[in-house]
């Protein structure tokens, strides 16, 4: 294949583009490096550096491209409170010109990279695709519209599209920016650091924790297979993990204590939240490998912060 990855200096974007060049397909990466790292990428990879909204850069690379890997997106959910215009700006309005340039270019396929937060507050768990969306922040309504325009600009345009909403994902690389950092990398850098972790509430809210090497098999399978247009589909590990199960395997990943801290404050998330992965199965034979006591064991194998960070604790 020849393929396009907007986003793809990003921590799953990038583990996609190396994944795919390994493999022998050609790959060419657009990234505006907000969030992302090129060093990341396999030097094999074709990078420019760009806006996702720019549709005459769009249109040169989109020349012989089968394939769009849409995952270019601002991702953090309290900022998108603070922000909604730019999130609308940068996720809908980014989503609208790959669309745009992907119909001009001839392309084939989409494959947009949405995410479990259109769900929301769910009564039945795990959460199928069939579940009316109820988005609790900007962020998730900018991925949900972006569902929308992927889905109904693919058939207007004669594009096959196909929408993966992507749980937790996480793993060795992952960015900890200061401010709202995903949950399990910062849990991982504060216990080897010595520090205290934060736990809102009881602590038995849920989540479904999927390991970034399962994500990049669904994104692959998703260029690959047949009957997919226009589906929607869960890409999770398919497991609920509490946050204070979480601290608990920290804890014996790292062999010692891990010091906790509650706090009564609302974080705006959801109580629980699993994803059913029947369709993910069906359509695109996806079985996750990775559970987290085992993804936790990996991070600190491969994750060069996190391997520096256990030998100073040695």
């Amino acid at each position: 294949m020849r393929v396009l990855i907007t986003g793809g200096a990003g921590f799953i974007g990038a583990a996609l583009a190396n994944r795919l060049v390994a493999e022998g397909h050609h790959v060419r990466v657009l990234d505006d490096l907000s969030a992302g790292d090129p060093a990341r990428l396999d030097r094999r990879v074709v990078f420019t550096r760009g806006d996702v909204r720019d549709v005459p850069k769009l249109w040169t690379l989109l020349q012989g491209i089968s394939c769009v890997y849409h995952l270019a997106a601002r991702v953090s959910v309290p900022e998108s409170v603070l922000y909604p215009r730019e999130y609308n700006d940068v996720n809908v309005g980014g989503t609208v010109a790959v669309m745009q340039a992907a119909r001009d270019a001839g392309v084939g396929r989409v494959v947009f990279a949405s995410s479990g937060a259109v769900y929301g507050d769910q009564e039945t768990q795990p959460v199928s695709e069939s579940a009316w969306p109820h988005p609790r922040s900007p962020y998730a309504v900018s991925k949900l519209a972006s569902e929308l325009y992927v889905n109904t600009l693919g058939a207007l345009y004669g594009i096959e599209t196909v929408s993966l909403r992507i749980f937790n994902a996480y793993g060795a690389g992952q960015f900890v920016p200061a401010a709202h950092a995903p949950v399990i990398p910062f849990f991982l850098k504060q216990a080897l650091s010595g520090g205290s972790v934060i736990v809102f509430g009881t602590g038995q809210q849920t989540r479904d924790f999927v390991y970034i090497d399962d994500v990049v098999d669904a994104l692959v399978a998703a260029s690959e297979a047949t009957g997919v247009n226009r589906q929607v589909i869960n890409v999770g590990s398919g497991q609920e993990t509490s946050v204070r199960a979480l601290v608990d395997l920290i804890a014996e990943a790292i062999g010692r204590e891990v010091h906790s801290l509650h706090s009564q404050a609302d974080t705006g998330g959801v109580s629980r939240l699993v994803a059913d992965l029947t369709r993910a199965r069906a359509l695109l034979g996806y079985a996750p490998k990775v559970d987290v006591r085992a993804g936790l064991r990996l991070m600190l194998q491969h994750d060069p912060y996190l391997r520096d960070l256990m030998r100073r604790d040695a």
